[in-house]
């Protein structure tokens, strides 16, 4: 909700656009000289540009050729606008009561578009793109900077927006509209004897190494998406373990009941955390078990779907009911392991680190040298994923639990700073996919039907112009004409 003074502002901007009915005073028509007529018919847009709710300082942004009557209707400048971009301190006023509503800097960007309504969702990032400053990778950069929520969903977003992926798309557009071309050409003019027989080589060459590009780009494990959209973690394990006393714990707040009567989860948990820099969503579901009780059975349903989709399962055993052996501790976890794992997983990524964690709890009941037995020779165990010993009760061991956690969902999510730009969105994924198949068919039909060969990179180009946003015929001809000089 926004402060009153900021609700007066907004309705008197309302007011101001209502009353000029979208035509700019003649002295204001004098500073758009040499505006482009593709613009002329556009309308004057107005919004809150510094996002709802409580704030100290509010932003309301007008773009058009009524912004020059709003800023004379509300801060008194009748004779003369502010000079460009330089800021100017001025009382804020109702244009129709003259009401003061507020005391705040003013700036003036000179430049405009004729009509005045209120802008919709995005309008002014949307103007950006269609006059080029934004590619469409940029703007969905924007919005996730917008949102993110974390340092690490900040940088990935800040370095989309720069626009880095986009030049790797576009650069990868620009390759596959030179094949195209080529094949074209090759189509249209080889009998003519005007285009080389060595050209259809280049172009398979050319699609050969865009096809790796693309293989080793839609590799990357998700891990863009999962920073964008955050870390599925999921607390599993038997009843009575301590699950949701661990994420009572990393929440800090009492997010989940907790009770020594068994069962008490009984549905999904979920809590939002930043976990060092990255986007976490955390689960805690229903202890593992039969049960005659059809709701708890629901919920274990509902625990085993949760781990077959988590990016990573945190598995809490009781510690107290391990045995003082290390060897036969083992081989119980590992045991216990395969009883919670997805029934799909096969041996040999049963234990795998980047998947599971193994969270011993209630340490705190075992005598100080088990404890520390257990510590020392769980870790030389092979075949189990990382083992961490806490007590939720006290918080010992908490501490190098987190450490252990920020390092695998750090691993899950890449560095978003370093390396090639990784996928962020699944759209992107979708139409890369598309692309890599049309160049397959490409291949397929290479010797066969030079026509739906190249029908393949046309599908290719087309499903890289969706995510870049930019893709025409014209820019094929152009390159035809340029490479090889048909007709001089």
């Amino acid at each position: 909700m926004l402060p009153s003074m900021y609700r007066g502002l907004w309705r008197a901007a309302v007011h101001t656009l209502r009353a000029s009915k979208g035509n700019p005073p003649s002295r204001f028509l004098s500073t758009c000289n040499g505006v482009s007529s593709g613009l002329a018919d556009a309308e004057t847009i107005f919004a809150l540009s510094s996002g709802h709710g409580r704030c100290g300082v509010a932003v309301v942004r007008v773009s058009g050729p009524a912004s020059a009557t709003a800023l004379s209707c509300m801060t008194g400048l009748t004779r003369s606008l502010p000079a460009p971009r330089t800021a100017l301190l001025r009382s804020i006023t109702d244009p129709q009561s003259k009401e003061v509503l507020d005391r705040g800097l003013v700036l003036w960007f000179p430049g405009s578009v004729p009509g005045m309504r209120p802008a919709e969702a995005g309008e002014f990032t949307r103007r950006a793109f269609q006059a080029g400053k934004l590619g469409l990778t940029e703007v969905e950069g924007l919005g996730d900077l917008i949102h993110a929520e974390t340092e690490a969903q900040r940088r990935q977003a800040l370095r989309q927006m720069s626009g880095e992926l986009g030049r790797l798309y576009q650069d990868w557009s620009h390759k596959l509209k030179r094949c195209l071309a080529h094949v074209e050409a090759f189509i249209d003019f080889s009998e003519d004897e005007l285009i080389e027989d060595g050209v259809l080589n280049q172009v398979d060459r050319s699609v050969c190494d865009l096809q790796a590009e693309m293989e080793r780009h839609l590799k990357d494990e998700r891990r863009g998406e999962r920073l964008r959209s955050g870390v599925q973690v999921v607390i599993a394990g038997a009843t009575n373990a301590g699950k949701s006393s661990l994420l009572n714990t990393l929440c800090q707040r009492p997010a989940a009941i907790v009770s020594p009567i068994a069962g008490t989860t009984r549905d999904v948990v979920e809590t939002a955390l930043d976990i060092g820099g990255f986007p976490v969503l955390l689960s805690d579901t229903a202890g593992l078990r039969d049960s005659p009780d059809l709701v708890e059975r629901e919920g274990v349903r509902r625990a085993r779907e949760r781990v077959e989709q988590a990016d990573l399962t945190l598995v809490v055993v009781d510690s107290a009911h391990l045995p003082s052996d290390a060897q036969k501790a083992a081989t119980i976890l590992q045991g216990h392991l395969r009883s919670v794992l997805p029934t799909q997983e096969q041996p040999k990524t049963v234990f795998s680190a980047d998947r599971f964690l193994l969270v011993l709890n209630k340490t705190d009941l075992l005598p100080e040298e088990q404890r520390l037995k257990l510590h020392r020779e769980l870790r030389l165990v092979s075949g189990l994923p990382p083992v961490s010993l806490i007590s939720c009760h006290t918080n010992k061991g908490l501490q190098d639990f987190l450490t252990v956690l920020h390092s695998s969902v750090k691993t899950l999510c890449g560095d978003p700073l370093s390396g090639a730009p990784t996928l962020t969105q699944a759209r992107h994924r979708a139409h890369l996919q598309q692309c890599f198949a049309a160049l397959a068919q490409y291949q397929r039909y290479r010797d066969i039907d030079l026509a739906l060969a190249a029908e393949g990179v046309r599908l290719a180009l087309t499903s890289l112009g969706r995510i870049t946003g930019r893709v025409g015929a014209e820019e094929i001809l152009d390159i035809i004409f340029k490479d090889f000089c048909i007709g001089k």
